[in-house]
């Protein structure tokens, strides 16, 4: 057992020591550029970052801001979302997709997830929407977007605006489209971990919309139009220039590093096809998933879990409570079974790691991880 201990290779959940060292002098030079002209919230350091973006999402504008939180409230309080409104989504995902409803004072309407994509289901649509219903956000769960031409023929049809969580998403696209370019707006968070991730929080929101674009321009710098003339009630949720500048460093590097997360994911799919008792992620052939997460479902998650933590392996859960079963919005009153498929995806799901700097010698040390937990043998004892 000594010597099997020391075969054992530590595989951390996320390195983003690894991550940044390819870049780190392109990062740390961009940061003295911000240092040197002082140009610390919004300003030029922002605007070319937007500009880049904007290029890299294939859409007209985008709006950086504080965060991918205020990126979602901000798309839909721009949108005119507010009290008396309600908003459609699933409870799959973070709280924070939810919170941005709720800011609105709009309440949260929720449909379930597809069992094998895990992002919304365009069939539970139809019965929950009322003529209250303005707004449907469909999430881009751990890559990969949903299958959004019936989401959108369905919206249109209605009158109702697409705000897109793309949080987890970029890069990715659905029939060739970039996720945004389908709906009114697409939102994303910078957050460190993030396939496009900055060195704090950050977010951004992306639409072909001008006028739109413009009045989140507006809300995220307190309503202002012009200095000190504010034209309505806003908030303050600028991005950093740091943000930018280490983000449009790091946006170069995107595509190549999205590359690498699927070749890696394409590793697990072989490595571990037709393993008993483990269900793999699918990406549709019609979508370009970008592998943010790479999440199985094992049926006793607990022992799973320990298991790969004793062989060094870390792994996270996302997300073990669905958001319509948090005590914080235990009032829209659901209880356990309204979302069978959010539920048991919630008890079943294990994120394996997931960075582009992994090696093949981690993705198989991972691999013998997990078949050693599912099926344990004297091989992998």
């Amino acid at each position: 057992m000594t010597h099997l201990r020391s075969k054992l290779m530590n595989v951390p959940f996320l390195d983003l020591k690894a991550h940044h060292a390819v870049c780190r002098a392109e990062l740390v030079n961009a940061i003295n550029a911000v240092i040197d002209v002082s140009a610390f919230a919004g300003g030029p350091f922002v605007n070319r970052f937007e500009e880049d973006f904007a290029c890299f999402c294939e859409v007209r504008n985008a709006v950086g801001v504080s965060s991918g939180s205020d990126a979602l409230w901000l798309a839909l309080t721009a949108l005119g979302i507010g009290p008396g409104d309600e908003v459609i989504t699933v409870p799959m995902t973070f709280i924070a997709t939810v919170e941005a409803i709720s800011r609105t004072g709009a309440r949260p309407v929720f449909v379930d997830i597809e069992p094998v994509t895990y992002t919304m289901d365009p069939v539970g649509l139809e019965r929950v929407v009322t003529p209250r219903t303005k707004a449907i956000i469909p999430v881009h769960l751990f890559g990969q977007m949903p299958d959004m031409a019936p989401i959108l023929d369905f919206a249109r049809a209605r009158g109702i605006a697409v705000v897109e969580d793309a949080a987890q998403a970029h890069g990715a696209r659905y029939n060739g489209h970039r996720a945004r370019t389908l709906g009114s707006a697409g939102c994303f968070s910078f957050y460190p971990g993030k396939n496009l991730g900055a060195f704090g929080e950050a977010g951004a929101v992306v639409t072909h919309d001008v006028r739109l674009a413009d009045r989140i321009r507006a809300i995220r710098d307190h309503g202002q139009v012009r200095k000190y003339h504010h034209a309505e009630i806003g908030w303050n949720c600028r991005m950093d220039g740091i943000q930018a500048a280490v983000l449009q460093v790091k946006l170069r590097y995107l595509e190549e590093r999205n590359e690498w997360r699927r070749k890696h994911a394409a590793h697990y799919a072989r490595a571990l096809a037709g393993i008993a008792g483990l269900v793999l992620p699918i990406c549709r052939p019609s979508r370009t998933h970008v592998s943010h997460i790479f999440a199985i479902r094992v049926p006793d998650r607990k022992s799973f879990m320990r298991h790969l933590e004793s062989r060094g392996i870390g792994c996270g859960i996302h997300y073990p409570v669905p958001v319509h079963l948090q005590d914080a919005y235990a009032c829209l009153g659901h209880c356990r079974g309204a979302f069978p498929v959010a539920e048991q995806c919630a008890t079943e799901f294990v994120s394996l790691p997931m960075y582009p700097e992994l090696t093949s010698c981690q993705i198989e040390a991972v691999v013998q991880a997990v078949i050693s937990a599912l099926h344990p043998s004297p091989t992998y004892a």
